[in-house]
């Protein structure tokens, strides 16, 4: 069966390595010259590391990744006032298998792509076109220098993210701008004040945007993601740049900490957020899409990527049953089953910052009321929890 995946990221790797580990042969495409550094921190969910720890990775995230300790300390934004901690820890890995991490996302690509053969990888594979019949997939790629391929494929996975080529062959989608944007930089941890240093996400929450970080890269490193109002910016890119000018004035006030690692940061990047709604359907014929081709998400349950993970292991276990014949079969039960869950994902994933910005007064007073009196960790059981294999078996070939 001849399979190509469109995009190297997390999700288009992941599904090359379980389809590998399915014993079917797949061809990587990627528009980038070559994989580069991109991105910022990123939460491995406990769901993400058991996926992880399919293809034989998990064990490998210590060399770079941190094990939370806590996640969710949340604290008031003028005072640094802890309102709520959550042990994570032995706690986490006796609830769901697995522990809890954060990582710099080009070390976990990183990790994926050591685990891949090159030969098996084609860089500067920009696709422009797609077209398909009863007996496979055309696709046309073109080159920096204007070169042109085309491949013939069994399968076509659109792994190619939030600005997917392959998406149009499946479903039209139109985005919804929410209002807020993001800024993310990284702070050198001899730069950042010590607090900052723990292996525990903090969040701290004030009135209109709130305000994360956690050490990623072994520690050397401190992510940091801020939610503001966007005003007029909509670009919708990582790697866009901001200004750290602007990203102090939003924080201007705050807890002096939060200003020290927005100040030891020497550049930032900014992104509009964009909200979608869930796809009609994610497959058409022998073309399929997967992760944010799929279900672009709102970062605010920070399970983009644990959901690429996700789509991956399902996808190649309906593969793994397929012939040429049954491929658009197979697809369809591949969406029967992720569609669903990654839908509700994106839906629940909506909103969340309304409730982190609250102004002061009697809603934000019953907010930290009620963060003191919450576990999020077993009421995060939905997701850490879920069992793929239980999904499998009641959708049956």
């Amino acid at each position: 069966m001849r399979i190509a995946i469109v995009g190297a990221g997390l999700g288009g790797l992941a599904t090359a390595l379980f389809l590998r580990q399915a014993g079917l042969d797949a061809t990587v495409y990627e528009q980038a010259q070559n994989l580069r550094e991109v991105g910022a921190g990123i939460v491995v969910s406990p769901n993400m590391v058991r996926a992880l720890d399919r293809i034989g990775l998990a064990s490998r995230l210590s060399e770079s990744a941190v094990r939370l300790e806590a996640a969710w300390e949340f604290r008031r934004w003028e005072d640094g006032r802890v309102l709520f901690v959550q042990p994570m820890g032995e706690q986490c890995e006796r609830l769901y298998g697995a522990h809890c991490y954060v990582a710099h996302r080009a070390d976990l690509l990183n990790l994926l792509q050591r685990a891949w053969p090159r030969e098996q990888l084609r860089l500067d594979h920009r696709c422009t076109a797609l077209q398909q019949d009863n007996n496979g997939v055309e696709l046309k790629f073109v080159q920096r220098d204007g070169a042109q391929t085309r491949v013939i494929a069994d399968v076509v996975i659109g792994a190619d993210g939030i600005h997917s080529t392959v998406q149009s062959a499946v479903a039209r989608l139109d985005a919804r701008f929410s209002g807020s944007c993001a800024f993310r930089c990284l702070v050198p941890a001899d730069k950042a004040p010590a607090m900052s240093l723990r292996p525990v996400q903090t969040l701290w929450l004030g009135p209109g945007r709130h305000f994360v970080h956690y050490p990623v890269r072994a520690g050397q490193l401190v992510n940091v993601v801020a939610i503001v109002p966007a005003g007029d910016w909509r670009d919708e890119s990582w790697t866009a740049d901001g200004d750290i000018a602007d990203l102090s004035a939003e924080f201007s006030g705050w807890d002096e900490r939060v200003q020290q690692l927005i100040v030891s940061a020497s550049n930032t990047k900014r992104w509009a957020l964009y909200d979608r709604n869930p796809l009609d359907r994610w497959s058409a014929g022998r073309v399929t899409l997967l992760g944010d081709a799929a279900h672009a998400m709102l970062p605010f349950f920070a399970q983009g990527a644990a959901q690429a993970l996700e789509d991956a292991y399902v996808l190649a276990a309906c593969l793994r049953q397929a012939d040429r014949a049954s491929v658009p079969q197979a697809l369809q039960r591949y969406e029967a089953i992720r569609r669903p869950r990654a839908s509700q994902v994106q839906l629940m994933s909506r909103g969340r910052e309304q409730r982190n910005h609250l102004p002061d007064g009697p809603e934000q007073a019953q907010r930290d009321a009620e963060l003191a009196g919450g576990n999020p960790l077993r009421q995060s059981a939905w997701l850490y929890a879920h069992d793929l294999d239980a999904d499998l078996e009641r959708h049956a070939a």
